[in-house]
């Protein structure tokens, strides 16, 4: 029975057909242009980045083989011994050209006479001032001073001394050799000299003591000095007190 029934299809009328092209929504041209636009402008952006990583990865290999052939040149090199000449020497520079290194410590680079280095003090000619311990950025100079009882000499430009240097450490450990310390001076008894090799085994060794003064000449001075205040300040109550008597 359903095999010979049969099913009928209408068909669409042709004029819901064309009612229906009408309705149908056309894009505009003006809209098209812009999204070709906009499809063109992402190609672009990605060549461009592209073109920058491609750019960037040829700079990279570049600099790397520039670096790898000067340390292949100088591997190569000369191994001709360093000349020890003075850095007045127009040639000094240029010994860098065909040599890999200096036989140090049999070899050494010479250093200019004015050369900033290690610290060292005439003591002879220092009146304990205290002034370059104040001026150091990182107080690598200890000083302790005791007050003499008379003048106890005179420096090499005349300067009067009166005080003792009982302790005058300088602690080359912790110096950044700014030079402060020998511009404040003022009879310029701490210089900087060029002698720049202090190799030490204990850290302890780079302390450098210039006092020239025992513990015990130090106690004996500081005796001295408390027995002139003493003596001082008795003789002052001493005055004071007959000056309220006879009043």
């Amino acid at each position: 029975m359903l095999k010979d029934r049969k099913v009928k299809i209408k068909k669409i009328p042709e004029s819901s057909k064309s009612r229906f092209r009408q309705n149908r929504k056309v894009i505009p041209e003006s809209r098209k242009s812009r999204f070709r636009q906009h499809i063109m402008g992402i190609l672009e952006s990605q060549k461009s980045r592209f073109r920058q990583m491609n750019n960037k990865a040829i700079n990279g290999f570049t600099t790397a083989w520039k670096g790898l052939s000067l340390t292949i040149r100088h591997l190569f090199a000369s191994n001709a011994k360093r000349k020890v000449i003075p850095a007045s020497d127009n040639n000094y520079f240029k010994q860098l050209e065909g040599t890999n290194t200096i036989q140090y410590p049999k070899q050494s680079i010479s250093v200019p006479e004015v050369g900033r280095y290690q610290l060292d003090v005439e003591i002879d000619d220092c009146i304990v001032c205290d002034l370059c311990a104040k001026i150091c950025p990182v107080n690598c100079i200890d000083i302790e001073s005791i007050k003499a009882t008379e003048v106890i000499g005179q420096t090499s430009d005349g300067s009067k001394k009166m005080l003792y240097a009982a302790k005058f450490d300088i602690d080359m450990a912790k110096c950044m050799y700014c030079g402060l310390c020998t511009i404040v001076c003022p009879t310029e008894c701490i210089v900087m000299t060029n002698q720049y090799d202090r190799t030490v085994f204990e850290l302890s060794d780079l302390t450098y003591k210039f006092s020239d003064m025992t513990t015990e000449e130090a106690a004996e001075k500081q005796a001295l000095l408390d027995k002139q205040l003493a003596e001082k300040q008795a003789a002052k109550l001493a005055a004071m007190k007959q000056k309220e008597g006879g009043a």
